[in-house]
């Protein structure tokens, strides 16, 4: 029986990958801090319904201490999905310290973890982030120059360097997913659909950053959860890594025209000044992702926000 470690499992992309491999009779172990960067009782409520599941195991504990990980691990696992992060561009900037001690430290806590407990599959969530702002678009996972523009672009730049050095010196096959703009049911409430939904229902005013005609390529969590799981299954060399992304960057406003749609509410909005950090567009290329991982996103943008507008109306109290 396969069994996963999967760090930050009680979150949002985190809880859907301990969903799908539950279902397809894995063994799974979930290492989440609940720390209160958004409120942990939502992330409580993404994985209550494995609690008493023999198959799976929650582990309270913060990847920034190697040594009470290691004491809480007891059993053999076949691969870490290593999700957790301190997320968020626009917080990085406020606190680059804590992005950098969660996002780097923990990186390579987790990387011993994988060489002393003699883990070999090693699947990294990293970021469009990494990119920055180049303007080579769509981006190809071999550019040879990402310069991120935030301390959180960096410190998965940080994360995929060292995940390279680990797969030389110990022989641990590391694959680096740079996930692009994730979206659906249990978004993080600081995300654009979330907080849109939310004020939109609420009749508060919209912020948008800029002029609205920034763009991202809005990735719904089912067709991101088909790549982790093809990615745990790769063997054929011992590192890659690959963009997951829908590859049809779409405006902000449009994004607001879509749930203006599905919602059948006329937005309030107020435009306000463009974020330190923040870049023009996201664009992934996915040709690589198709061709090695038999990558293939089918949901359109309207069917995907449908869908976490019902789970937030099923969730959430609206005015």
């Amino acid at each position: 029986m396969s069994h996963a470690l999967v760090t930050g499992g009680a979150g949002f992309i985190g809880s859907h990958l301990v969903d799908r491999l539950l279902k397809s009779g894995w063994k799974v172990t979930v290492i989440d801090n609940f720390d209160d960067y958004y409120d942990p009782s939502i992330k409580r409520r993404n994985i209550a319904a494995h609690i008493n599941n023999r198959m799976f195991k929650l582990i309270e504990s913060d990847i920034r201490d190697l040594e009470s990980l290691k004491m809480a691990l007891e059993d053999s696992y076949d691969v870490i999905v290593h999700l957790a992060a301190r997320a968020g561009v626009r917080p990085s900037v406020l606190n680059p310290k804590i992005c950098y001690e969660v996002n780097v430290l923990g990186t390579l806590n987790m990387l011993e973890i994988a060489k002393e407990f003699g883990i070999r599959q090693f699947i990294f969530a990293s970021s469009s982030s990494v990119y920055g702002s180049n303007p080579n678009v769509p981006w190809k996972e071999d550019e040879t120059k990402p310069l991120p523009v935030s301390p959180y672009g960096a410190s998965k730049l940080s994360g995929e360097a060292l995940g390279i050095s680990y797969s030389q010196l110990y022989g641990i096959r590391f694959i680096a997913l740079r996930f692009f703009t994730v979206y659906g049911p249990r978004q993080r409430p600081d995300l654009a659909i979330h907080k849109f939904t939310r004020a939109m229902l609420s009749g508060e005013t919209i912020e948008i950053y800029g002029n609205g005609e920034s763009a991202r390529d809005y990735t719904f969590i089912e067709d991101i959860i088909d790549g982790v799981v093809t990615a745990i299954e790769y063997k054929k060399s011992n590192f890659e890594v690959f963009n997951l992304g829908n590859n049809k960057p779409v405006s902000i406003l449009e994004l607001v025209e879509t749930l203006k749609d599905i919602l059948g509410i006329k937005p309030r909005i107020t435009f306000v000044d463009h974020q330190l950090g923040d870049v023009q567009i996201t664009y992934a290329d996915i040709e690589k992702a198709r061709h090695l991982l038999n990558y293939n996103p089918q949901t359109e943008l309207s069917v995907g926000v449908r869908k976490f507008v019902e789970w937030y109306q099923k969730n959430f109290k609206t005015s």
